[in-house]
């Protein structure tokens, strides 16, 4: 079984815990976020330099919450 784990906030939390957790433009699971190759954005070419837009980033609904991180905050744990 595959754990992941984001930092949200300064705090890190398991998001399996959250049965309504979705993640990425697909709004999937976090186990099939993972398993469908765990996408980010991540743009080849930026568009303009020094803008926090063009970051890398993954799309996080976590108990009734939306959350934008770079994926340095993601930790997956196999057990």
């Amino acid at each position: 079984m595959k754990k992941i784990y984001a930092c949200l906030i300064g705090n890190w939390v398991c998001l399996n815990d959250d049965p309504s957790c979705t993640m990425g433009i697909h709004n999937t699971s976090p186990d099939l976020w993972y398993e469908e190759n765990a996408p980010i954005f991540s743009p080849f070419r930026r568009d303009a330099e020094h803008t926090f837009y063009q970051m890398d980033y993954v799309y996080i609904h976590y108990k009734g919450k939306d959350y934008r991180i770079n994926p340095i905050f993601l930790q997956i744990v196999e057990q």
